[in-house]
């Protein structure tokens, strides 16, 4: 057999080669066209209140927010990973226009000119979004998750090691201020007057002032012993002199400024419990991937979303572990954004106390917050519990509720109980008439009196409004929907996009790269929908597969009615 020649198709790198507008290689469904349309839509008056002008003429802005938002889709977080991709990726060459920014103008966009710019440029393109039909942001989805921070998992500064440290200061402070009044006088009046008079602690500045008394006094002796022309009494003058030289040193050295840095963990701490060196923004949190299972605390960012259709309507970034305490800043950011509110705002039972259900009655839309207890409650085995008062007979009119033993359980009294936080509840407490002798106590209470019921009316009544909503169709509906909507996001997020770790530090900051990735996120799920809406619909592929079941069932139809009814049951459900 004689042996063929091998032929190639044409290879020439060095030939001209056209159309040299290279944007028809890119697919007509590309994310690229959907950054490039988004970005180019907005005005360009909202990207030049940023700029001051003169000096060399700056990158152009929405250049620079294109190649910023394509990187975030293509999980290019890092400067340098985007500056790269501009000399090597075509969609990236095609969006910058064959621009080549260095990694560090790229940073500087990011870091400085998108502070103020970000949530303004976030609310332009959620507008979009509402006006070309993908969302009308009637429900709002509202749920949290932590993001770890770009911190040293070992910086970290707890507040009761501050406080503790920081009252053993104040003691030997005290002890300091008492030998330097042997030697020096001092105007204790107005000390007491400038010391903080709830917490009785010297502050930095106060104890600043006793330095300088001292440092003073100090010179004028030094005076004094160089006139003096003795040299016994000059030599007994220095030994005298040198206890407060001592404790001038100790105060100028070591007291003040460790009295200095735990007045800045203070402030830095406000109500937090912790902060990390690396980033004092950051709190201390339990993470869901702790791998060494031994619940490590990790510094991080409470990001919370609120969505539509697995579209990131508006987000917000708190240092606070809980969600309870988040609703209420997301809220009002939310009213202060500029967007429309929704008819209805759905979120779990994380944001189920009475504080929020208080602030949520006053506002103009519908609230679907359950309570920590809705989901318990809705069991059958809720109802079996006999010694819970919500399975107790009441009396409305006497105000008494009946235990389980047929035993009277009255009002007593009013009490108030306030939170760490500050927020103050009322209770009714009900006291049974006696519980001596009763054969139920053990198994009712603990306490060695009678049995105790601390109700809160307000609580109550707020949770049970909420919880007939939830329990009607429409409620039921619409929270079923959350789970498959906002948590989907965060899935989205840390899974496909790979973000699951801040790069950039401070909370300014962080809001920003947070705002990156919420952006980034709309514009991957806004090309895929529109790449679905376009792809032609099978359809035989139903026909196909009632086919398929009726070929299927012919021939199995009476074995598997016989072995599996929950088989029969799934091919009937197909």
């Amino acid at each position: 057999m004689r042996n063929q020649t091998a032929t190639y198709q044409q290879y020439t790198m060095n030939q001209l080669v056209l159309p040299m507008d290279f944007s028809d290689l890119i697919p007509e469904n590309h994310v690229a066209r959907v950054v490039n349309d988004m970005v180019e839509s907005l005005d360009d008056q909202l990207f030049d209140e940023v700029y001051k002008g003169g000096g060399r003429p700056a990158y152009h802005p929405k250049m620079m927010t294109k190649i910023l938002l394509y990187g975030y889709t293509q999980k290019w977080f890092s400067c340098r990973a985007i500056a790269k991709a501009l000399t090597e990726h075509l969609p990236m060459m095609w969006l910058a226009a064959r621009q080549t920014p260095d990694f560090r103008t790229i940073n500087r966009f990011r870091s400085e000119r998108l502070k103020p710019l970000m949530d303004t440029l976030f609310s332009a393109l959620t507008h979009l979004l509402i006006k070309e039909g993908y969302v009308d942001g009637s429900s709002y989805f509202l749920d949290g998750t932590k993001i770890e921070a770009n911190a040293n998992k070992y910086t970290f500064v707890w507040k009761k090691s501050v406080q503790k440290y920081e009252e053993k200061l104040q003691l030997k402070i005290d002890e300091m201020l008492q030998e330097i009044e042997k030697q020096v006088e001092l105007d204790r009046i107005q000390i007491q007057q400038e010391t903080n008079a709830e917490e009785k602690r010297i502050s930095s500045e106060v104890l600043q002032a006793v330095a300088r008394s001292v440092e003073q006094e100090l010179i004028k002796r030094d005076e004094q012993i160089k006139e003096t022309a003795d040299q016994k009494e000059k030599q007994a003058q220095k030994q005298a002199l040198k206890p407060l030289r001592k404790i001038y040193r100790t105060l100028t050295t070591d007291t003040l400024p460790r009295l200095r840095k735990y007045e800045t963990s203070f402030r830095l701490l406000g109500e937090r419990n912790s902060y990390s060196k690396t980033d004092p923004d950051a709190t201390f949190m339990r993470m869901k991937d702790d791998h060494m299972k031994n619940g490590q605390l990790k510094a991080g960012y409470n990001w919370q979303i609120g969505t539509q259709d697995q579209f990131i309507l508006f987000y917000t970034v708190h240092p606070n572990p809980t969600d309870t305490r988040c609703l209420l800043p997301h809220v009002e950011a939310l009213k202060e954004s500029g967007l429309p509110l929704p008819k209805t705002l759905i979120a779990d039972a994380g944001y189920g106390s009475e504080s929020n259900y208080v602030a949520m009655a006053d506002e103009l839309f519908e609230t679907l917050i359950p309570s920590h207890t809705f989901r318990q409650e809705q069991k059958r085995s809720f109802a079996k519990k006999r010694f819970h008062p919500y399975n107790w007979r009441y009396d409305e009119t006497d105000d008494v509720y009946w235990c389980p033993n047929q035993r009277k359980v009255s009002f007593k009294r009013y009490t108030k109980r306030t939170d760490p936080y500050g927020y103050a509840r009322d209770f009714k407490v009900y006291e049974c008439e006696s519980c001596e002798g009763c054969p139920l106590k053990p198994e009712c209470t603990k306490a060695r009196g009678n049995r105790q019921v601390h109700y809160n009316p307000v609580y109550e009544e707020l949770k049970a409004k909420q919880h007939q909503k939830l329990k009607s169709e429409e409620g039921r509906t619409l929270y079923q929907k959350r789970k498959t909507d906002v948590e989907s996001v965060f899935g989205h997020v840390k899974q496909n996009l790979g973000f699951r770790r801040l790069h950039l530090r401070g909370k300014e900051s962080v809001h920003i790269e947070l705002g990156l990735v919420a952006l980034a996120h709309n514009l991957r799920k806004r090309a895929t929908v529109d790449r679905r809406s376009k792809e032609p619909k099978n359809t035989n592929q139903h026909k196909n597969r009632e086919n398929h079941i009726k070929r299927f069932s012919r021939f199995y139809f009476l074995r598997c009615f016989w072995d599996s009814p929950r088989l029969y049951v799934y091919i009937v459900s197909l």
